[in-house]
């Protein structure tokens, strides 16, 4: 789980276009979005402001040494919880350097 944290962007026209599709995907019901792009191109900060925008709370695992298929379906099971119990709106973010084993996306 991510607090909140201070993130200095500077908006040019394409990136303020792009936080608007992610925000339009996110507000859909069950929206869902797929991003790609080389390293460094604010897939991750975007995808925060526009949750941030939507006032959804943001979920990403924390990788740890010894993070395995165990902990992330406990993390996923956190998720879905707080979404389905609490009746919470979230965004699940996870980041290619995050999936340790290939198993987290089968």
């Amino acid at each position: 789980q991510i607090n909140a944290v201070a993130m200095p962007l500077v908006m040019f026209l394409d990136a303020c276009e792009h936080v608007a599709r992610i925000s339009r995907v996110l507000n859909q019901p069950s929206g869902n979005k797929l991003l790609l792009g080389v390293g460094g191109s604010g897939r991750q900060s975007l995808s925060r402001l526009a949750t941030f925008m939507s006032d959804y709370d943001l979920f990403q695992i924390e990788v740890v040494k010894g993070y395995g298929l165990n902990e992330f379906r406990e993390d996923l099971r956190t998720c879905l919880m707080k979404c389905g119990c609490e009746d919470k709106v979230q965004t699940f973010l996870f980041a290619d350097s995050q999936i340790v084993k290939e198993q987290f996306v089968e």
